[in-house]
């Protein structure tokens, strides 16, 4: 089952309890989906997970932990694919997304060199903010959108492969 195979890369519950740098946290963490494994909370993970992924923001993990808290989705699912945007992927993911944004909002795409400084961001940033911030929320919404119909749809596929084949190993005992 789905719940087999994602548990094994998951922490158990019962270790982030334990953690002492996560203790102070334990009220917060008693809420039952926040680490069970089942279709409703997984797919939901998956959809704030890539959702927020997609949005040219700082502090993605904080924003995706506290939706999952909200939403109570699985919480290091939210967090860990939150990572989708990591150093290596950001700049092509962006200029990407800038560009689902120009399209859709029918502007002029603004041919610049991506620099990671903070007078680069100040004065690149006013062209360009309106494009990106429309083409991440959107892109955000599809993608994250296509995460949570893709795991209901392939759990459901595992879950009734797996009652086809437990209803075959009856049969065969009779």
């Amino acid at each position: 089952m789905p719940k087999k195979i994602l548990g094994r890369w998951l922490p158990a519950y019962s270790k982030i309890k334990k953690s002492p740098a996560l203790h102070w946290m334990g009220p917060i963490f008693a809420r039952p989906n926040l680490f069970h494994i089942n279709r409703a909370s997984v797919s939901t993970s998956f959809f704030i997970g890539i959702f927020v992924a997609f949005l040219p923001i700082p502090g993605q993990t904080l924003i995706a932990a506290f939706l999952a808290l909200l939403f109570s989705s699985n919480l290091p699912i939210a967090v860990a694919l939150v990572w989708i945007s990591n150093p290596l992927t950001i700049a092509p993911l962006f200029i990407f997304t800038y560009g689902i944004g120009v399209l859709l909002l029918g502007m002029e795409f603004i041919d610049f060199t991506l620099e990671f400084s903070w007078s680069w961001i100040i004065t690149q940033g006013k062209l360009i903010w309106l494009p990106l911030l429309t083409g991440s929320f959107i892109t955000g919404l599809v993608c994250g959108s296509l995460g949570y119909i893709l795991i209901n749809l392939l759990w459901k596929w595992k879950v009734q492969k797996n009652w086809v084949a437990r209803q075959g190993k009856r049969e065969n005992c009779d």
